[in-house]
């Protein structure tokens, strides 16, 4: 996983509430067991409407409640092979926030009236350290779990932190070992 630190750019803007995890990436298209190859079917029934545009920016400022429904990987999955490394909203689907966290996407809560001035000026950089998000006119601090940020700062993968346990692991399974027969009991 590629360690965050800020993310600077301008913004795509998805000016919905209730964005469900069927909306982001469509059951259809759940057949890989790849985390990669779902950006080309983000938003899959709405890119298909006249006059739909969403830019491969690294910031998407979304509406309410985004990531809601099913407590599908596939939807993080899809949002960061399309592009986007950070996600602003003024509220987000617990599973969903996690999901992204997992996987190196940075779920951002804002108030809605930063996320409407972001939208509006078009640009933002996402401070992770800092805890802070500055666009052209404003800034706005922003609460994370302080295990998660670590995490996200380093580069930290489940597997990672299991690996970084490999010391420990080794002296349990040594301490664990068992000398002579084993038997069992049928």
């Amino acid at each position: 996983m590629k360690a965050i630190e800020t993310i600077t750019g301008p913004v795509s803007v998805l000016g919905r509430d209730d964005v469900d995890t069927d909306q982001i990436i469509p059951k259809q298209f759940l057949k890989r067991v790849e985390r990669t190859g779902f950006g080309e079917f983000l938003f899959y029934d709405w890119a298909k409407q006249p006059g739909w545009e969403l830019p491969r920016n690294p910031i998407l400022v979304a509406g309410r409640n985004f990531g809601c429904g099913s407590s599908r990987e596939h939807a993080a999955w899809a949002l960061e092979d399309y592009g986007f490394q950070a996600i602003i909203a003024p509220s987000f689907a617990d599973i969903f926030r996690s999901n992204c966290t997992k996987i190196g996407l940075l779920p951002v809560q804002l108030s809605a009236e930063d996320c409407a001035a972001i939208r509006e000026v078009g640009q933002a950089q996402v401070d992770l350290a800092a805890q802070e998000v500055r666009w052209p006119g404003g800034c706005a601090q922003f609460e994370i779990d302080p295990e998660i940020k670590h995490r996200l700062l380093n580069g930290l993968d489940d597997i990672a932190l299991t690996l970084a346990q490999d010391a420990a692991i080794s002296a349990y399974e040594l301490d664990r070992e068992r000398t002579g027969p084993v038997t069992t009991s049928l």
